[in-house]
């Protein structure tokens, strides 16, 4: 998976060369304000636990959520959260303190990075990639990660070393 991560990184790089981010960040203002609307009605029908939040993301999406574990297909992560999305109760909230949008010269591909104040997880960082289509726009790749301080990513990096070593030893 690592692989195919950075392959998808490669490619991007490749398509967009370095020399082109300064043009990507002048995105494009209307669009800019279609993909936040998008992503923060995205993040909305999950605080509100509606079945629209798997439809926005591609049929071929990718979803990585903060667990190693967490790499699913759409199909997968809609079966995995189907407890959380019961009865339009709120599965979980992500509000964006901060999202930079970039976009391909023709807007076919955007992609973005995103600062959250989540309710469980606290501050969390997020980068994905959508893709416009004539039905409108879809995620083909969000990945979620939490964001940890410096000063204290050692005491994490142990205890999750701790929390592993424990699960290996209850295998």
């Amino acid at each position: 998976m690592k692989s195919f991560f950075l392959a998808c990184c490669l490619l991007v790089a490749a398509i967009f060369p370095v020399a082109d981010a300064a043009a990507a960040s002048q995105a494009d203002p209307r669009l800019v304000k279609q993909v936040n609307d998008f992503v923060d009605s995205w993040h909305d029908d999950a605080a509100h636990g509606r079945q629209a939040y798997f439809d926005k993301i591609a049929a071929d999406g990718v979803y990585i959520g903060t667990d190693r574990s967490e790499l699913w297909k759409r199909d997968a992560f809609k079966e995995w959260a189907k407890g959380y999305f019961q009865d339009n109760k709120p599965a979980w909230t992500f509000r964006a303190t901060r999202r930079n949008v970039y976009a391909s010269p023709d807007g076919s591909l955007i992609w973005f990075d995103e600062l959250l104040d989540t309710e469980n997880l606290g501050h969390c960082m997020a980068s994905g990639v959508i893709r416009k289509t004539a039905k409108g726009f879809e995620i083909v790749h969000y990945q979620l990660s939490i964001a940890v301080p410096n000063q204290i990513a050692n005491q994490v990096t142990g205890l999750v070393k701790a929390a592993e070593a424990g699960a290996a030893g209850a295998k």
